[in-house]
């Protein structure tokens, strides 16, 4: 068996278990698979990042600037968009299959005898999601990295990743979503997401609401940790549109920087930056050490996020993001408008059940010229036609397609008939990571539509 397949297995094993959105609020079961691993999640440092939206490029950038320091780097982010090693990143590539499938061997007989137990008291067994994280912290054990940048799967408290400590606590924007899991209002999320503070850690915070903010300043002051927020403590003073990104300045926690390109579209991605450097001088220098100017330019340089405003085809132009809530429709369309010469777009749109449709496509008329509705592969999406009468309700013409390569087609050849109109294709991880592997198949970027 190649180590593909040895891997494939491994995924097709997590497949298995009750789904990521199966989660019980708490860490028990995950933490007593990892004592009886002999902890691997404490041989290295960790930033530990949760929030609504934002989380996963910022943790993405952070993890760029880390490596930039010459320190070899873990990366545990979610969902994937094509292929689950994705998730599983060492040193800025997805972990090779062979350590993947090799880490599963590793904590195979342990899960087996946590499931047994579980078993034995009437509960039920490991989780896909809390599986994976164990996965994530014995392959940086492995590798070995130095630093491990984790991205929550829900929430923070009681989430599977929580128990890492980690150094540095990093907030991303919070906003209401997973509400029947975390809560009704911004306080009570922002409740279980400041549960990653932990005794005496360094924090930092992107801008918040206000009842978000009291929360994250009443638990860091409880925990003895140290609380960064954005505009009081670090913030954004200058952001102008680049060739391929754009170019920003900051006030850090440790000095200023002056002229930095991102090459990443949307004005929100400087913030995130912003966020992420403020967690590394966190993590470097504990906030009073400033990063060297060649390091911080050479991390920003190589920092990626696929799936958010990412272009995947010219003549005519397709962007694909993972925009899947309001909050993150709202942004991109801001990017949209900031970023691009574009007369009329084009909005290809796949929503999940469990998601805000409504809020969706009420954050992303204002720019659709068009609609063409569809939905994502997955036992969860959303039907097509619930999507199309929502664009109805927003007096927007629509198309429903039976599936993304038939809405993209569309979509392609109703842009392609002038050069002010372009694509952009949102609403669902799923949907995105769909049409990633869709452009390149098809190449888009050749410029061939229809």
């Amino acid at each position: 068996m190649s180590d593909r397949d040895r891997a494939d297995a491994v995924y097709a094993a997590l497949l298995t278990r009750q789904g990521e959105r199966w989660v019980q609020p708490r860490v028990e079961r995950t933490r007593r698979v990892l004592e009886l691993l002999d902890d691997p999640q404490r041989t290295y440092r960790v930033v530990h990042v949760t929030g609504t939206n934002g989380k996963t490029s910022t943790s993405r950038i952070a993890e760029s600037l880390v490596r930039a320091h010459g320190l070899r780097t873990g990366l545990f982010t979610s969902p994937h968009l094509e292929r689950f090693t994705e998730r599983i990143q060492i040193d800025g590539e997805p972990a090779d299959d062979a350590a993947i499938a090799d880490a599963w061997d590793e904590i195979s007989p342990i899960v087996d005898l946590v499931d047994a137990e579980l078993t034995s008291v009437g509960d039920a067994p490991l989780t896909f999601f809390e599986l994976l994280t164990v996965l994530a912290f014995v392959a940086f054990a492995d590798a070995p990295v130095d630093v491990a940048i984790v991205e929550v799967g829900m929430g923070g408290s009681w989430d599977s990743t929580n128990t890492a400590d980690g150094d540095v606590a990093v907030f991303a924007p919070i906003d209401l979503d997973h509400a029947d899991r975390l809560g009704d209002t911004i306080a009570e999320i922002a409740t279980v997401k400041a549960g990653i503070i932990k005794p005496g850690a360094l924090a930092v915070s992107a801008a918040q609401d206000a009842a978000a903010t009291a929360v994250l300043r009443e638990t860091a002051a409880r925990q003895g940790a140290t609380l960064a927020m954005e505009g009081a403590d670090f913030a954004v003073t200058a952001d102008v549109l680049a060739v391929g990104g754009q170019q920003f300045s900051m006030r850090g926690l440790a000095g200023s920087y002056d002229d930095l390109y991102l090459p990443l579209y949307g004005a929100h991605q400087a913030y995130n930056a912003a966020l992420a450097i403020a967690a590394v001088e966190s993590l470097i220098g504990a906030g009073t050490v400033p990063l060297a100017p060649d390091v911080l330019a050479e991390g920003l340089a190589e920092a990626t996020s696929p799936g958010r405003l990412q272009l995947v085809g010219v003549a005519p132009t397709v962007l694909v993001d993972s925009a899947h809530n309001p909050h993150g429709a709202a942004a991109l369309v801001t990017a949209l408008r900031t970023s691009f010469d574009v007369d009329e777009w084009g909005v290809v749109v796949g929503v999940l059940a469990d998601k805000d449709a409504s809020g969706i496509m009420d954050a992303l008329a204002p720019i659709a010229a068009r609609v063409f509705a569809t939905s994502p592969e997955s036992e969860r999406a959303a039907d097509a036609d619930d999507i199309a009468d929502l664009a109805e309700r927003a007096d927007l013409p629509v198309t429903v397609h039976p599936d993304l390569a038939d809405a993209a087609d569309a979509a392609r050849e109703w842009a392609a008939a002038s050069d002010r109109r372009a694509v952009i294709v949102a609403g669902s991880v799923v949907l995105a990571g769909q049409a990633l592997a869709l452009a390149d198949a098809e190449g888009w970027k050749s410029g061939a539509a229809g």
